[in-house]
């Protein structure tokens, strides 16, 4: 089983999708694709805005744990 990539590594091809989907808009002939193209960029948004809110997520947890941690050592103290 694979490990999954770093969120920095995710972001970073999200990124190059995004600038690749922005690229096909430019070359877009009919709303078919355009629409199709809207709908993948929310798609991608969406994906970023997601890694970004579990990196906000992650750090908050570390610090309700560090907190836990030093009221913990105030009452065995």
């Amino acid at each position: 089983m694979d490990k999954h990539k770093p969120s920095d590594e995710m972001i970073k091809e999200l990124d190059n999708l995004l600038s690749k989907i922005n690229a096909m808009e430019i070359v877009a002939s009919d709303d078919y694709q355009k629409n199709s193209i809207k709908i993948m960029r929310a798609l991608v948004e969406g994906q970023m805005h997601a890694i970004n809110e579990f990196q906000h997520l992650k750090k908050a947890i570390d610090l309700l744990t560090l907190q836990l941690f030093d009221v913990q050592n105030k009452v065995n103290s």
